[in-house]
């Protein structure tokens, strides 16, 4: 059961990125998935989340309207696409998955992402 994020990097102020987050030992279908993100010095936020069908998500006030979560079931990947990117998104981004009904919490590693201003 694992959880691979990727597609971080380093952009310039006001490019974009797109993160994608993959499941291998089980299937997404199943987990509401989110994204939370971690600057350094300060505590992990989160970012976006979005529900099993893809047809309910949250975005915190400091992304909205710049960053979309969606999801891609039958690739068991949910993506991220961050534009409009400032130097206050530099922050190392997690995915993680849960389901209350089976009680599973899991968390990917981080992909940083840089923005320079």
């Amino acid at each position: 059961v694992q959880l691979q994020a990727s597609g971080g990097g380093l952009v310039q102020a006001g490019g974009s990125l797109r993160l994608s987050c993959a499941a291998s030992g089980f299937t997404l279908d199943e987990y509401t998935i989110g994204w939370f993100r971690q600057a350094p010095g300060k505590e992990r936020e989160g970012v976006s989340y979005i529900g099993r069908s893809g047809g309910s998500t949250f975005y915190a006030g400091s992304v909205k309207d710049r960053f979309t979560i969606s999801r891609d079931n039958g690739r068991n990947t949910v993506y991220l696409q961050m534009n409009s990117l400032g130097p206050e998104d530099t922050a190392s981004y997690y995915c993680n998955a849960r389901s209350i009904a089976r009680g599973d919490d899991v968390w990917g590693q981080g992909t940083l992402v840089t923005v320079s201003s």
